[in-house]
């Protein structure tokens, strides 16, 4: 166990943030913290680096173990001590400790070659392990090879901090971390800023790190390829699953359908005591008898209705105004730049009802072709021209970041000043803005919140067109899927950038991909293009990372001059041991669907309706397999 919160609760003020919660990291465990914005995943960051405390109470056993000489890594957006120096001297900072220690090394070497003495022989042995743990043989094939897939070119390393944007610094922030290998690596919203290539890097990187790692994402892809574990806060409680994202949502509605079904079959039973007891009540040859079915209910271990999820997220009815025509935007030979500089050229045709996303990496032009075809910034070269009819809803990731002293509610009638007041808060209703939320001043307002309400601003317009630029960014799990619902109906034209690979799958139909200075279209969505692309940027083998002085495995390239040939014989010898194996699988089933059937009708369990219910949900689960294994067992042997 490398740290433990036991009952732990952190208030402020009035506030409580976290109740009673208990939190584990194990060994080289991958761990998901996930939960509605606001809910306390910052605050629980904070509690693991020691930046609050817990909150104490009289008689409580709240505590915080952690194993000794424990090293703690947090990604965070940091002000670097010298913005006058570059890039590449402030990264080669986190090898100072395995430089003095090699300093060390050597003097204690020459100590050792000249006295043979025991104990600055063990000493010497003692530091030549930690350095190779801090990966001493290495550092530089790592530095070399993580600032590459970060973007970094020679000639980047060589400018000073001051050039870089605040974008460019967390990536400088995030190299430091990664280099200096931490035994507990802490992540918050770690692909903000990284394009869909370095994420799925660091995705591979971060599974292969023989270390622990917490991470707070709303990448939902990031979540499933990355974590082993997860942890929920939801209404100041947490709970843990074992599996990554995809598997925690499974069994999260698993064990709400168990704890519904058994507090319906307790109620129910309870209820049917209740009515004997109240039939019976008052005949007195009865009274011992509704004395025990009172006594049955008394010492019952009451099951609670569990909580609903909380799903609240924003929801509104986009319907255009108007229909446009079947050519949306035309876009021919566009070269698109800045101060005459061609960053790309961009040749697209978009048809109504499509729903294109626009993926690539850092500084290609995806979000400079989008202010390009709004005319915010001149062309270079080239045309586009709008088709008929067509009405444009734009958002721009920079909406998030105004400010304004208005409340919430002037600031959206201010824009539709001919509708009443209830017309303008039914509208901000529909984005989460509810009761008092409309007086709040807008420069008081989260990330999250700015980008709701400058959705609700452009969806009042009902355009048939939506360009949006990284609509997702400071947005929750639940508001991306209430999202990605919207636009999935919408009956209109959406183009849009996001790095969210997950919400990219769900909304776009087809791709424009930024590279090179170039695009090209691909008219089918992430899925394909991900089989057909993805595994060769994941495996790119120029950039693995080395650990204790070992590196990732590689895998070889095929030759291609080798064929892999069809072997008759080898196949079936396969198709017949899975046969055999389903045969088996198949027979302890029903060996196991025997006994509980059996054990279904034992006397003393006829009124456990909760244990009755759970030897029949077992049942139905083998069932099930059994059904799944004969027909796999069907075509096998056709």
């Amino acid at each position: 166990m490398l740290y433990q919160i036991c009952n732990g609760t952190v208030a402020f003020a009035e506030k409580t943030v976290l109740d009673n919660i208990n939190f584990e990291i194990r060994n080289t465990e991958k761990i998901a913290v996930v939960g509605r914005n606001g809910c306390g995943k910052t605050t629980l960051l904070n509690l693991i680096q020691g930046n609050i405390e817990l909150s104490r109470h009289d008689g409580d056993t709240s505590s915080i173990s952690k194993a000794g000489n424990l090293v703690i890594g947090c990604l965070k957006q940091m002000a670097f001590d010298n913005d006058d120096i570059t890039v590449s001297e402030e990264i080669r900072k986190v090898f100072k400790p395995i430089l003095d220690m090699k300093k060390e090394m050597d003097e204690l070497l020459k100590e050792v070659e000249a006295t043979q003495d025991p104990d600055k022989i063990q000493k010497y042995s003692n530091l030549q392990e930690r350095f190779t743990y801090l990966g001493g043989y290495n550092y530089e094939k790592d530095y070399d090879n993580v600032v590459a897939r970060f973007g970094f070119s020679e000639e980047d390393l060589t400018k000073k901090l001051s050039e870089f944007s605040g974008g460019q610094r967390t990536k400088i922030a995030f190299i430091k971390l990664l280099l200096s290998k931490p035994d507990v690596l802490l992540l918050d919203e770690p692909t903000n800023h990284l394009d869909i290539s370095t994420i799925s890097w660091l995705e591979g990187y971060l599974k292969e790190y023989p270390r622990a790692v917490v991470v707070v994402s709303h990448d939902r892809m990031f979540l499933d390829r990355v974590s082993e574990v997860v942890y929920e806060i939801e209404r100041h409680k947490m709970k843990r699953y074992v599996g990554n994202y995809s598997s925690f949502i499974e069994q999260k509605k698993k064990d709400y359908d168990k704890q519904l079904k058994d507090y319906e079959a307790q109620q129910k039973e309870i209820q049917r005591l209740n009515d004997i007891v109240d039939k019976f009540k008052n005949k007195p040859t009865k009274v011992a008898m509704t004395r025990s079915k009172l006594k049955m209910i008394e010492h019952m271990d009451l099951i609670d209705k569990p909580d609903t999820f909380d799903d609240r997220a924003f929801i509104t009815n986009l319907i255009p105004d108007k229909v446009s025509g079947n050519d949306v935007l035309s876009v021919d030979n566009l070269g698109i730049g800045y101060d005459g500089k061609l960053i790309s050229k961009v040749n697209l045709e978009v048809k109504k009802n499509q729903k294109i996303g626009i993926i690539g990496g850092n500084g290609l032009g995806k979000s400079t072709f989008l202010k390009t075809i709004m005319e915010l910034i001149p062309k270079i070269s080239g045309k586009y021209k709008y088709g008929y009819n067509v009405e444009i809803g734009y958002f721009d990731q920079q909406m998030a970041q105004y400010t304004s002293e208005k409340t919430v509610l002037d600031e959206l009638w201010d824009e539709f000043p001919t509708l009443t007041e209830t017309q303008v808060r039914n509208m901000l209703g529909g984005f989460l803005f509810r009761g008092d939320d409309v007086f709040k001043k807008v420069s008081k307002l989260s990330g999250g919140e700015k980008v709701r309400l400058a959705l609700s601003k452009m969806f009042e317009t009902k355009p048939n067109f939506l360009i949006l630029d990284e609509p997702t960014n400071h947005m929750d799990i639940v508001g991306k899927e209430a999202l990605e619902e919207m636009l999935k109906n919408y009956e209109g034209t959406v183009l849009f950038v996001s790095h969210d690979r997950y919400f990219v799958k769900q909304v776009a139909d087809s791709l424009l991909i930024f590279e090179n200075g170039t695009t090209t279209y691909f008219p089918f969505g992430y899925e394909a293009y991900e089989e057909k692309y993805g595994k060769e940027e994941v495996n790119d083998s120029k950039l693995q990372i080395t650990f204790n002085n070992t590196e990732a495995p590689v895998k070889e390239k095929k030759d291609d001059s080798q064929k892999n040939y069809y072997n008759p014989g080898k196949e079936k010898d396969k198709r017949d041991r899975r046969i055999a194996k389903l045969e088996s699988l198949i027979g302890e089933n029903e060996e196991k669907i025997a006994a509980l059937k059996e054990e279904l009708s034992k006397p003393e369990l006829a009124s456990d309706y909760v244990k009755l219910a759970e030897i029949q949900s077992e049942i139905d689960k083998l069932e099930g397999q059994n059904n799944d294994y004969m027909d796999e067992w069907t075509e096998l042997c056709d």
